[in-house]
């Protein structure tokens, strides 16, 4: 008599709180090479800030400001570029975003709070 042969049970995946904050950390310096994704991530930090964990919610806070605090710092770079400062200082807005971004991943993957979400600066 043949045996009926039964499948493994189904692995459960492994959830990771940091999972989505990670994924939008990564969204939001893919633009450097490909533009747009950076809002897909904004609209994702929205959405996931309000059921996060409290020290998640830093992070989200983070993620948003950085976007749009970014978005006022290149605008205000590119507009200057009229009186040709704004060549140096799109640069740096690159720099300071990339920074920013690295930061944050980096407190993100030892699971710490980020301590001041609402900086203005790095």
């Amino acid at each position: 008599m043949s045996e009926i042969y039964t499948p493994p049970p189904a692995a459960r995946p492994i959830s990771d709180p940091r999972q989505t904050a990670l994924i939008i950390y990564i969204l939001m310096l893919v633009p450097i090479v490909i533009p747009i994704t950076h809002i897909v991530g904004l609209v994702m930090a929205y959405v996931s800030r309000d059921t996060a964990p409290d020290w998640l919610k830093t992070h989200y806070t983070y993620q948003i400001r950085t976007f749009w605090i970014g978005l006022l710092y290149f605008c205000a770079a590119v507009v200057s570029c009229v009186i040709l400062v704004g060549i140096l200082l799109v640069p740096a807005v690159i720099v300071w975003y990339i920074v920013r971004c690295a930061l944050g991943l980096s407190r993100l993957m030892r699971e710490e709070a980020y301590p001041t979400p609402e900086s203005w600066t790095v």
